[in-house]
């Protein structure tokens, strides 16, 4: 069994937005397993999907993006997984809007829902994809995070979450050295 989460915020005003980048890109997998993300468990939103013959849990966390560690650790500990059979999908402001990176651990670089979950799970040995979302020049993250990404860069960011989707999808069954090395995408700023 494998747990992979996509972060987000509940609720149609925060459907499209930056901040949803992790439930837009587990919508997206679901949609490749043949599925939606749809029943109600440990304040998430889940499916039960098989991936290359393994079982694996998709969760949207219902608790608001802050709070994502109490759904994610309510299934790891049902479950008993360990930390190397947990993903997560989340955005990320630090890279540019199209990029895709992946990591095997480390600290949340101050995604908060990322942070939750590591205080959660007590580990930062946790693999996340992250999506870039770019970053707000003015410095008011809110704003920037809970606003949609213009359309001049849409295409951009539809095909990063396609990526991370696929991304994800190649984590089940394949190293995750083989994965990073495939889906690690880097989208230099313009100037």
């Amino acid at each position: 069994m494998k747990l992979i989460a996509g972060l987000g915020n509940p609720g149609r005003e925060y459907e499209k937005t930056r901040h949803n980048s992790g439930f837009m890109a587990i919508d997206l997998l679901a949609k490749k397993c043949g599925t939606s993300i749809d029943s109600e468990k440990w304040n998430a939103l889940t499916a039960n999907v098989r991936i290359n013959g393994e079982a694996v849990l998709l969760m949207k966390p219902l608790t608001y993006m802050n709070e994502s560690g109490q759904a994610v650790n309510q299934a790891v500990c049902f479950y008993h997984l360990l930390p190397e059979e947990v993903l997560i999908i989340h955005d990320d402001m630090d890279i540019e809007v199209g990029s895709v990176r992946i990591r095997t651990k480390g600290s949340s670089g101050g995604q908060k829902g990322m942070r939750s979950i590591l205080q959660a799970m007590g580990t930062e040995a946790v693999a996340r994809i992250r999506i870039g979302v770019g970053h707000d020049r003015s410095g008011d993250v809110p704003d920037w995070v809970l606003s949609s990404v213009p359309k001049s860069e849409q295409e951009l960011y539809q095909t990063a979450l396609q990526d991370a989707a696929d991304a994800a999808y190649a984590w089940v069954s394949e190293p995750i050295q083989k994965v990073m090395n495939q889906y690690n995408i880097k989208i230099e700023k313009e100037n």
